[in-house]
């Protein structure tokens, strides 16, 4: 994994067009994933975000300062060739939404969900042609076969980049309909993030957080947005959304 060498080793990182898209170099030499693939992204403004990172870091190169870079890697070394492996994964989702699983009771985090959730199926059941049934408790809601093949089709349709940041947008949220919702921008990110969090946030009132899941809390709702983020710089303006 050269890129990944401990010491920087090159004075200046720069964005050029190659292959119907573009990479990154270092000094003039092309940056490679770490099974050696040439890093090649369908955006400048991808490749131009990869660019920064490498300009920003120190003497010691610290990947955990490069999400960008670590998420076009995942999408080249391990969505794309897997496409259909975890377009399916994700998309199964559909079947075990977040988002048609309802409280019982108390009663205010009945309504709760009801204000926050029954918006985004709605919006779901016209724009997507996908009308998803609810129920209560744990027990599992058979969706229909073919709601489920419409979303499905939906994934599949995503290139190797923007499925790797949908599948973070929605093993995130626990919602297929939540990440359709951010890749059409619906709602702001945050306003959908506090959606998925309803029933956290609700507990979190009743019996209190501790230092740890504030910060394990704070982690996600960061990784959540850049899902988001990656997801709309790697879509190319021709695309149509999906």
């Amino acid at each position: 994994m050269a890129e990944w060498t401990a010491k920087r080793f090159w004075k200046e990182a720069s964005v050029v067009e190659a292959n119907d898209g573009f990479t990154v170099l270092l000094d003039g030499r092309k940056l490679r994933t770490p099974v050696k693939s040439e890093l090649i992204v369908p955006t400048r403004e991808l490749a131009e975000a990869i660019a920064v990172e490498w300009d920003a870091q120190g003497e010691k190169v610290d990947p955990l300062t490069m999400p960008v870079t670590r998420s076009a890697n995942a999408a080249i070394d391990k969505v794309a060739p897997m496409h259909a492996e975890v377009s399916e994964l994700v998309a199964a989702y559909g079947g075990t939404d977040l988002l048609c699983y309802r409280a019982e009771f108390p009663r205010e985090l009945v309504e709760r969900q009801k204000t926050a959730w029954d918006p985004l199926l709605n919006w779901a059941a016209d724009a997507l042609e996908a009308p998803l049934k609810t129920g209560i408790g744990i027990v599992h809601v058979e969706q229909d076969a073919d709601v489920l093949a419409e979303l499905a089709k939906r994934v599949a349709k995503m290139d190797a980049f923007r499925l790797a940041a949908f599948h973070d947008l929605v093993g995130m949220s626990g919602s297929l309909i939540i990440g359709f919702a951010i890749t059409h921008k619906l709602l702001s990110v945050a306003d959908l993030w506090r959606r998925s969090r309803i029933d956290e946030d609700w507990q979190i009132e009743k019996w209190g957080e501790d230092d740890e899941e504030v910060s394990n809390s704070a982690g996600k709702k960061a990784g959540f947005e850049h899902a988001a983020r990656f997801y709309f710089m790697a879509n190319q303006a021709s695309l149509t959304l999906i």
